[in-house]
């Protein structure tokens, strides 16, 4: 199985960061906050760890399932 990601909600504050730096992953949706992909195609994988590091709360992790 390939990377996973998982956001803490409880800590996310919609600084939106994530959904600039991968779109494809990463969605603001209305009041109801953030949506994500918790599977992370491998072409955006990259971007998807810009996001993590990008993220001001650190709610973003990024691994193999077993270690999420």
């Amino acid at each position: 199985m390939g990377t996973q990601t998982a956001v803490d909600l409880t800590r996310c504050q919609d600084y939106a960061q994530c959904v600039f730096l991968a779109p494809e992953v990463f969605e603001l949706h209305g009041e109801e906050g953030l949506l994500y992909a918790t599977a992370v195609p491998d072409d955006p994988v990259e971007r998807v760890r810009q996001a993590a590091a990008a993220c001001p709360v650190r709610a973003i992790l990024l691994g193999h399932p077993s270690q999420l």
